[in-house]
């Protein structure tokens, strides 16, 4: 087995939150509240992410994405430089606002990151629960170093978890954002996913899960009904998750890049243990 684990490694709080498949989840919550910025929904239709099979081009983005979490340095960088030639190539006016949009603004890929970062933290939190303060705060911290990679400087970043879930907080009351026909579209891959979605079946729940966890602002931008009784529902579902996962097995658990990693430390070392814990982790 190769032993280059990466920038993060096993012991990372980063690998232990994002190996989860319910933490995937909280990537549709991410990309909603990605999408209701205008600018970075038209720099998303500039690259027609989301015109001809979109599920397929998702699925590259989270496998880029995934990459600077659970691959080797040499992955981590291709991924990243894949990701930074793409931005290079986006840039024009939003046909919308009338603003001109550069996705290597930092402005902007700072929203996209503290959206990842702040939508991972809260889904662990309702559907995992095994981080305390200070590991939220060092996921935070790891994922600085991801940020790097795709070239948003860290003294840009709020320094703590509080600071950033302000950032998001004061973004959406600020009137920046503003959830467009276009982003519109992006919801309507998740409430009504292509026949060709993976994971069809259960995407609908997952839906349900993201917009019910978006900003009260954000989620009226996206027009959806409040039902009766869903509230109650979402925190059921939620505990039913926190409850269920240590009892699932482990390719419903984690995610397949983590999957991979296991078997191969299996075959590499049997007697190795899976993972050490982090401090900052409940057992």
């Amino acid at each position: 087995m190769d032993r280059d684990e990466g920038y993060f490694g096993p012991g990372s709080v980063s690998w232990q939150v994002h190996r989860e498949v319910t933490v995937l989840f909280g990537g549709a919550r991410a990309m909603l509240m990605q999408a209701a910025h205008p600018s970075v929904i038209a720099g998303a239709n500039q690259t027609g992410m989301y015109d001809r099979n979109p599920w397929k081009r998702l699925q590259r983005t989270l496998v880029l994405q995934y990459a600077l979490t659970f691959g080797t340095r040499e992955e981590a960088h291709a991924a990243a430089d894949r990701i930074n030639d793409v931005h290079e190539r986006i840039n024009g006016v939003d046909p919308v606002t009338g603003r001109r949009y550069d996705a290597t603004d930092p402005a902007l890929l700072l929203w996209v990151h503290a959206c990842l970062v702040e939508s991972a933290l809260l889904f662990e939190r309702l559907s995992v629960g095994r981080l305390d303060d200070l590991g939220r705060q060092r996921f935070h911290e790891e994922q600085m170093l991801a940020a790097e990679l795709v070239r948003l400087p860290r003294d840009l970043i709020p320094p703590t978890v509080q600071e950033l879930e302000e950032y998001v907080a004061d973004t959406v009351r600020s009137g920046e954002l503003l959830v467009t026909d276009a982003a519109r579209s992006v919801a309507g891959l998740f409430l009504d996913p292509p026949s060709d979605a993976q994971w069809r079946p259960i995407l609908r729940v997952v839906a349900r899960l993201a917009f019910g966890t978006l900003p009260v602002e954000v989620r009226a931008g996206y027009q959806l009904p409040h039902r009766a009784g869903e509230r109650a529902i979402r925190r059921a579902t939620f505990a039913v998750m926190r409850a269920a996962r240590p009892l699932l097995p482990a390719r419903f658990r984690y995610i397949a890049p983590y999957q991979s990693w296991r078997r191969r430390r299996r075959l590499d070392d049997p007697g190795e243990p899976e993972l050490s814990r982090s401090p900052g982790i409940r057992p």
